[in-house]
């Protein structure tokens, strides 16, 4: 895949077939999308792009604001690339560009910029200054600079349209699994493993600890059932979020333990896929009353893990396929 920045001096194909997003966790919707670009395009003899935007509109529109995302960008070029799109071109956002009239945005990026001669969006996509611009007006336009616009239809799980708002809200909640389905995958974070108190350990628990990524989603605080991926390798492992309220209010880590092994992780980088929220957060009386609630969430994620016993390979196989 070509990954091209700005747009390019001259249109990079005879017949481009684009979509047009930021892709934020590449869920099943955007797959579905991709997908259609990339079957179109070879029907069509044509050429499969995406164009994206980088930083993310909400950085610049809303300058001091910090948003949250579910992936990082190498997931998403990953993403493209293992479903066949040929040119990614990633547009900077500035508010030059955000304030391009929607006549304006399909006359000088993708008329003049990317001669597009076939567009796929979704049914609710808007464009231009102030959103303003709608599936209507591309077709409107499309019509003026000689390239047709296909509406997708959005992709509906539990009579709901699966979107990243929905996927962020769900894991702000805790529901790691209706993010799961809507993502098509478990919700994943990476990081290096840091030294800790080794508090974990002390009490029979030895943890990798994480910190975590500012600028990602975070599931609620809480204990959960994961699978982490080492050198390749998917282990079982159950994983609690939050700052210990039990011993003192600190930091914010994921701090992981893995099941019946014993790895000397510090400096390396691992990543940890949420498979199901044991419980939230709490704090306890006593460290007694909290191994009591430890020895039971140990359990409990077993059980969960369970099915994955004879396929982890396969589950991390998913993840990556996914981005």
């Amino acid at each position: 895949m070509n990954i091209v920045r700005g747009l390019p001096s001259a249109p990079l194909a005879e017949f481009p077939v684009l979509t047009i997003g930021n892709f934020d966790g590449q869920h099943v919707g955007h797959r579905a999308l991709i997908k259609a670009v990339v079957e179109q395009a070879d029907r069509l003899k044509g050429s499969p792009m995406v164009l994206s935007f980088d930083p993310h509109p909400i950085e610049v529109l809303r300058p001091g604001t910090l948003p949250k995302f579910l992936s990082d960008a190498q997931e998403k070029y990953d993403f493209f690339e293992q479903l066949g799109i040929a040119e990614l071109i990633i547009l900077p956002f500035t508010l030059a560009l955000a304030s391009l009239t929607p006549d304006q945005f399909v006359q000088q990026v993708l008329y003049e910029g990317l001669g597009v001669r076939r567009l796929l969006v979704g049914e609710n996509f808007v464009f231009g200054k102030g959103r303003e611009g709608t599936i209507q007006d591309l077709v409107r336009l499309g019509r003026l600079t000689n390239f047709d616009v296909q509406p997708v239809t959005p992709v509906v799980l539990g009579k709901e349209v699966v979107s990243s708002t929905r996927i962020r809200q769900c894991l702000s909640a805790g529901n790691v699994v209706e993010g799961k389905e809507c993502l098509g995958r478990p919700y994943r974070l990476a990081n290096t493993v840091i030294e800790g108190e080794k508090r974990g350990r002390q009490l029979g628990w030895p943890t990798a600890n994480l910190r975590i990524p500012t600028h990602r989603v975070l599931p609620a605080d809480g204990i959960y059932a994961t699978l982490v991926e080492i050198d390749g390798a998917s282990v079982p492992s159950v994983t609690y979020i939050g700052k210990r309220p039990t011993f003192e209010d600190g930091e914010r880590l994921l701090e992981v333990h893995i099941f019946d092994q014993m790895l000397h992780l510090y400096g390396r980088d691992i990543s940890v896929s949420f498979i199901q929220q044991v419980r939230g957060d709490m704090t306890f009386q006593s460290v007694d009353d909290l191994l009591k609630q430890m020895a039971q969430d140990g359990a409990q994620a077993r059980k969960i893990l369970e099915k994955y016993k004879d396929r982890p390979l396969d589950l991390v196989a998913t993840n990556k396929e996914h981005g």
